[in-house]
C-alpha cells in the first residue's frame, strides 16, 4: 500500500491554507519515506511549496513526546505557517500542545492534520483531523493475496492500492488572515 495526501491535503488549500508545516517521522520506521514521498509528490501537483526548514524529522517513540518535541523545534525556527501536517495522530497530539503553550491556537491560527485515525484521535481536544487506514481491509486483502500465492492460483503482486480516508474533525479550519512572524 502507497500512502495517500491528496484528500489531506487539498483540505488544507480548500480552506485557505499557503503555508505549511510537515512532520517528516522517524527514518528508522518503514513508513517515513513512502509517507514522505507521497507527501512531495501531492504537494507538487497542487502547487504546495515545500520547505526543508518545515521538516523537523521526529524521533521513535510511542506517545505524543516526538511531535511535541519536533514541534516545539520547529516553532523556534518559524511561525510563519497555518497548517501542519503530521507524522501520525500520537506526533499530531503532541503538535497541538506545544502550538497551545507557544499561545496559537488549533484551528484558529494552526490547523494540524494527523494520519492512523488511533482511538484517542476523537477524544483529543480539539478532536483530531486524521487520515483513517482501512486497516480490516489492509489485513484481508494481504490475507488473500498471500493465500492466493500459496496456492498459486495468481502471480506476485508488489503493491497493492487501498485508499485511506479523510475524517475531518475539529483540528483543522478557515486559514487565519495574518500570520505571525
Amino acid at each position: 500500500m502507497r500512502p495517500h495526501a491528496r484528500g489531506e491535503l487539498q483540505h488544507l488549500v480548500d480552506l485557505g491554507h499557503q503555508r505549511f508545516a510537515f512532520m517528516k517521522g522517524p527514518p528508522s520506521s518503514s513508513d517515513t519515506n513512502a509517507r514522505w514521498e507521497a507527501i512531495c509528490e501531492v504537494a507538487g501537483e497542487i502547487g504546495i511549496e515545500m520547505t526543508l526548514q518545515f521538516a523537523p524529522q521526529t524521533e521513535i517513540g510511542a506517545s505524543p513526546e516526538p511531535g511535541y518535541e519536533a514541534t516545539k523545534e520547529l516553532l523556534a525556527e518559524s511561525r510563519c505557517f497555518t497548517a501542519l501536517f503530521a507524522y501520525n495522530d500520537l506526533c499530531a497530539i503532541g503538535a497541538i500542545r506545544a502550538l497551545d503553550e507557544a499561545r496559537l491556537r488549533v484551528p484558529e491560527d494552526v490547523s494540524v492534520v494527523g494520519f492512523d485515525d488511533i482511538p484517542g484521535a476523537s477524544y483529543s481536544r480539539p478532536s483530531l483531523t486524521t487520515v483513517r487506514q482501512p486497516m480490516q481491509e489492509m489485513g484481508q486483502l494481504a490475507a488473500r493475496t498471500l493465500l492466493d500465492q500459496i496456492e498459486k492460483r495468481t502471480s506476485y503482486v508488489p503493491e497493492i492500492a487501498v485508499e485511506p480516508k479523510l475524517i475531518v474533525r475539529q483540528s483543522t479550519w478557515k486559514a487565519p488572515s495574518k500570520l505571525e512572524r
